[in-house]
């Protein structure tokens, strides 16, 4: 691990690298006044909460509301919807509340999880369906409760296949014969997602299955850190990927693969990171929790400035984060889609991080990921659909801080969600898990 040197008092740089394993909202200040209140970005990472707050922030952080805890230590995997906390941090968001922020890397999906479980970080970048996971002790998850009270981002991830197959497969059913015959010469297709119940893994069956591919039966599915992706496909070790960005960019930059189908196309604004906590720091520190949300308020409201975005992709890019050429990232935040086939579109559905209400920790969501959890068989028999997504999507949390930073809430819990071939409602969860052709359900 390597570690910047401690400074005098006692507060860490940000870490180049972690491998311990072990509500729409209205505005109702300017536009202008919210980007003049932004500290511009410095040639070096922030140390937030070092030092005296900007002028403009003095008074900010009041007692009633400062936090339990101000040094928080956060999580990220090299992905490109980790910038929230990445804004929050260099551009002092996290400091503007009391909170001292580092960040650290993780390796892994598992390693995040574990270091989160243990309190080795506080805060972390996850897949939505870690924290159900984890808190049901599910798809190899220790049980261990954790909450979701912020969302990161919607959209922005997308399937990849091997360049042999451009002309051959442009949807799930195409690949069905060639699953077919590999699968009866004892060489089953190969295909990479990040961990067994997030979202690529989801993302990468829904898919399959539209086409008839049965991912636990006709072909093999295997877990791949998201930074492994590309270097795994160029020596041959799998036929496709579901990963986040800009590593469905990157395997085509590299003319490795190309982009078979985004994630928005299978399901337009869809909930992918979140912003998670284990339930006990939770409840501990709730101010704490507090002020790390209402700081990726802010740090979101930037990000989906798309002027914003240049920079952006900048930030992220550094060794420290990412690690990838900064054209690979900017392209597709800003919705210039080049799938590697020949098609290259103007996609109105990238990836965001405020709009549309994208930060509220929707029940909906939960219970759609849950039923996907049924469909697969990753429960034994029905799960309680209510009552966890009510333990782990924290919508209280989410209404409090933007109550105290005066910013509105429009819950959507019962909102239906619409997909490619399938519309979910969330009062029917059971009905909707059981319906598809496609299903490998236990008990």
């Amino acid at each position: 691990m390597i570690v910047a040197r401690p400074l005098p008092w006692k507060s860490h740089m940000f870490e180049s690298s972690f491998k311990r394993t072990p509500g729409a909202v209205t505005f109702k200040s300017s536009r202008r006044s919210f980007l003049k209140r932004t500290v511009q970005a410095s040639a070096v990472p922030i140390l937030s909460g070092l030092g005296k707050l900007p002028t403009a922030w003095a008074g900010s952080v009041v007692a009633s509301s400062a936090p339990e805890v101000s040094d928080v230590r956060f999580g990220m995997i090299a992905l490109t919807d980790c910038s929230p906390l990445v804004i929050a941090h260099e551009k002092g968001f996290f400091k503007k509340y009391g909170i001292r922020s580092t960040i650290a890397k993780g390796a892994s999906w598992a390693a995040i999880r574990d270091n989160l479980s243990t309190g080795d970080i506080q805060g972390t970048h996850m897949l939505i369906g870690m924290p159900l996971a984890s808190t049901m002790g599910l798809g190899g998850s220790p049980k261990k409760p954790m909450v979701i009270p912020w969302l990161l981002n919607r959209n922005g991830q997308a399937i990849t296949l091997q360049s042999k197959y451009k002309a051959m497969v442009k949807s799930a059913a195409d690949f069905k014969p060639l699953a077919e015959k590999a699968l009866a010469a004892g060489a089953p297709l190969t295909f990479a997602m990040t961990f067994p119940p997030g979202t690529h893994a989801m993302w990468m069956r829904y898919w399959l299955g539209s086409g008839g591919i049965n991912p636990d039966k006709d072909v093999a599915l295997v877990t791949i850190p998201p930074p492994q992706m590309v270097t795994n496909m160029k020596v041959g070790k799998m036929d496709g990927f579901c990963v986040g960005e800009p590593w469905n960019a990157r395997a085509i930059a590299e003319e490795i693969g190309y982009t078979a189908i985004t994630t928005q196309q299978i399901w337009k604004d869809h909930p992918e990171k979140v912003c998670a906590f284990t339930e006990a720091f939770t409840e501990k520190n709730p101010k704490t929790v507090k002020a790390v949300l209402k700081a990726l308020h802010e740090a979101s409201v930037w990000l989906d400035e798309i002027s914003n975005r240049a920079e952006l992709a900048q930030i992220v890019s550094r060794p420290t984060y990412i690690n990838c050429d900064p054209q690979s990232i900017r392209a597709r935040l800003e919705g210039e889609y080049d799938y590697g086939d020949g098609r290259k579109q103007k996609d109105p559905n990238y990836m965001i991080f405020s709009q549309r209400n994208c930060n509220y920790p929707s029940k909906a969501y939960a219970k759609w990921f849950l039923s996907q959890y049924r469909r697969w068989g990753l429960t034994a028999g029905t799960p309680d659909y209510e009552g966890i997504a009510a333990k782990v999507m924290r919508t209280d949390l989410f209404t409090e801080a933007m109550k105290e930073i005066d910013v509105s809430v429009t819950p959507n819990d019962n909102d239906i969600c619409k997909l490619m071939d399938s519309t979910f409602d969330p009062g029917k969860p059971e009905e909707y898990a059981l319906s598809f052709a496609i299903k490998n359900p236990k008990g």
